[in-house]
């Protein structure tokens, strides 16, 4: 899911569609860009302060967990609605420059379902019902409820910050990755991974960005 949409995002023709080339919702100058292959620094994007309190985009990935403040309103970055647009946040945070666009911005631009497609419930357990027709009341013991302990169990794939495994940690590092826990995080053991892959990312990226009338918060390497 979030493949694509980092492919549907990026698509230069349906950026600049819905940007209008520089509308009200991006009233900046067009961004400049590094030379192709040019490296980029991108701590200025980990350095980004998001979300209630203003943590830097970095404290919040690292370690990669959801964090929950009780004295900050609820929503993403604080906690995680199920109405929240995480991915499109999240890639705007690592992305753009949030001191000349909203962190809202790859929200709004139309490229996927806005809404589930079915309201979700306004109590417990708020997911909406499931889609097809209610099961018939017909009974029956015929079932195979899995009784295996926890330690049966095995972690497939860390989800705290959802884009952060499937989109900064390379190939090569996603199974040691997700082997591994929040606790190991904090010794940076996978800063240079996330930071290395942002780079690329946004060189390969820049281009398109400039296209769309959408600043990147990395900058080149030396001086300006």
């Amino acid at each position: 899911m979030i493949r694509r949409r980092l492919a549907i995002l990026f698509i230069p023709l349906a950026l600049t569609a819905c940007n209008g080339g520089g509308d009200s919702m991006h009233p900046v100058a067009p961004p400049t860009t590094a030379p192709p292959g040019a490296p980029l620094n991108v701590q200025p994007c980990l350095d980004q302060p998001v979300g209630p309190g203003k943590p830097s985009v970095a404290n919040l990935v690292v370690p990669d967990t959801i964090k929950v403040d009780l004295k900050q309103p609820s929503g993403f970055p604080n906690g995680r609605r199920l109405t929240d647009s995480v991915i499109d946040t999240e890639l705007a945070w690592i992305f753009l420059d949030l001191t000349k666009v909203p962190a809202d911005t790859l929200v709004k631009l139309p490229l996927g379902p806005q809404a589930n497609d079915v309201p979700f419930r306004p109590d417990f357990p708020y997911l909406a019902a499931p889609a097809g027709g209610a099961p018939a009341a017909t009974g029956g013991s015929n079932f195979n409820f899995r009784t295996d302990p926890f330690s049966a169990y095995v972690q497939v794939d860390r989800m705290g910050m959802p884009a952060i495994a499937t989109a900064l940690i390379g190939s090569s590092a996603k199974v040691a990755y997700n082997d591994d826990s929040p606790a190991v995080d904090g010794g940076r053991k996978y800063v240079n991974e996330i930071t290395t892959t942002l780079g690329g990312l946004a060189n390969a990226l820049q281009d398109d960005f400039q296209k769309a009338n959408l600043p990147i918060c990395a900058k080149p390497v030396g001086p300006a």
